[in-house]
């Protein structure tokens, strides 16, 4: 991690540059426009976004700490509006996340350009209206609001902001927000998350991990196949053993009827191996990615796994010492839990006036930070079904939703509220 409150990192593009010294908006669907106006696919950087922001919250009289990549070309940005009559506390309260990074729009057909907003009847188009721009909008609208109480000495409970990068691509900048803030002693009391949920509280997901598998076999010609170890049909045998372990998961009796999937699944995503027919092949690899229930964990799955890599293991060098099998994880995200979340979840019910709660399959950011500790829920404007899709779009009326649910959560944290 890299910890860095400078101005030295500079971005050399003249739209950006117009940007970040325009006039920063007051609404919501302003702010919007000028988020989705950054190019901030995963593999580029987000500096431009994030140094614009980061001169907003500065203009508010907010001091900003920057997370940096380890190449210094992406950026997480923390903010912390205090509280008390000195407005000084800047420990506990309730944090508002989001991720500033979208997914490319390469090969999709877009009826307008995906980084100009563009509002068409009752909703707003472009790459990243709703996953997940929109709720970073409403919390940079109601972020001088916040500032004004803390300096009237009305804000009872700190507000912070948390924008990450390079959540699209396994939630690698949370964890060193999480990092930074237990290295500075800063413990919030709560999380929400401003994932797309058409508003509705998200209590618990399930978390994720993503392996690769390789099988390295030996080569021989295919009329002599006792001279070779075939790597496809290794690799056959464990996609097996992966697929029966799934539909053992399936038949558990420990599910979740609140998830759309009531158990945690395994899935095979993908598989090549081979280079001709008359080729004993000497790799195949395949990947597959596990989903767990939030009581689960991912070595419920990676030791029968690991004891079944290790049996064929034994197979194969018997045969050839210099074959073998390795599983390699490239992508882990923690579960969300509902289990600490009690007094979270009764404030933000009666801030929507909805009593249901949703637990959903798709992985967040928000088990990073009950996995720190912080109860968390997801809560934000849009839906999910729009995400990563060509001409992704926010409802104008989910936004006008979330402003006032900022606006009401706003108003509990300036009282000795349910949130005491």
């Amino acid at each position: 991690m890299i910890q860095d409150n400078s101005d030295n990192v500079d971005v050399d593009n003249s739209n950006d540059f117009q940007l970040k010294n325009a006039e920063h908006p007051n609404q919501s669907l302003d702010w919007l426009t000028r988020l989705i106006a950054f190019d901030t696919v995963s593999r580029d950087s987000n500096l431009a976004l994030i140094n614009d922001v980061k001169s907003y919250c500065e203009q508010l009289g907010l001091t900003v700490d920057l997370t940096f990549n380890e190449a210094k070309t992406k950026a997480n940005l923390f903010v912390t509006v205090p509280a008390g009559e000195n407005a000084d506390i800047i420990n506990n309260g309730l944090v508002l996340s989001g991720h500033t990074d979208v997914v490319p729009v390469d090969g999709q057909a877009w009826s307008s350009d995906p980084f100009t907003a563009t509002i068409r009847g009752d909703k707003l188009y472009g790459r990243g209206a709703c996953d997940m721009k929109g709720f970073i909008a409403c919390a940079l609208t109601v972020l001088p609001q916040a500032v004004q109480l803390s300096n009237n000495g009305q804000l009872r409970r700190p507000l912070h902001l948390a924008l990450s990068f390079d959540e699209e691509v396994g939630c690698l900048g949370a964890p060193l927000i999480l990092a930074d803030l237990k290295a500075r002693g800063i413990t919030p009391d709560y999380c929400i998350v401003g994932e797309p949920t058409n508003m509705a509280m998200v209590v618990a997901h399930k978390g994720i991990a993503v392996y690769r598998c390789r099988v390295h076999g030996k080569s021989a010609h295919s009329s002599l196949t006792a001279q070779g170890v075939n790597a496809i049909s290794y690799a056959s045998r464990l996609v097996n053993y992966v697929d029966d372990l799934a539909q053992e998961l399936s038949v558990r009796d420990d599910g979740d009827a609140l998830f759309d999937v009531p158990y945690s699944t395994i899935s095979i995503g993908t598989i090549q191996g081979g280079t001709a027919t008359n080729i004993v092949p000497n790799l195949c690899e395949f990947t597959f990615d596990y989903r767990n229930l939030p009581h689960m964990t991912q070595d419920d799955i990676l030791a029968p796994i690991q004891a079944k890599v290790a049996e064929l293991n034994a197979q194969m060098q018997a045969r050839s010492p210099e074959t073998g099998i390795e599983l390699i994880q490239s992508v882990g995200v923690p579960a969300m839990t509902d289990s600490d979340s009690d007094e979270l979840q009764s404030l933000i019910a009666a801030l929507t006036g909805d009593n249901e709660r949703h637990k959903v399959a798709y992985a967040t950011e928000g088990g990073q930070f009950t996995n720190a500790g912080i109860p968390t829920i997801i809560c934000g404007p849009g839906s999910i079904e729009q995400a990563h899709k060509a001409d992704e779009y926010v409802a104008l009326s989910e936004i006008e939703r979330c402003d006032a649910f900022l606006e009401k959560l706003l108003d509990s944290c300036t009282t000795q509220s349910s949130m005491q």
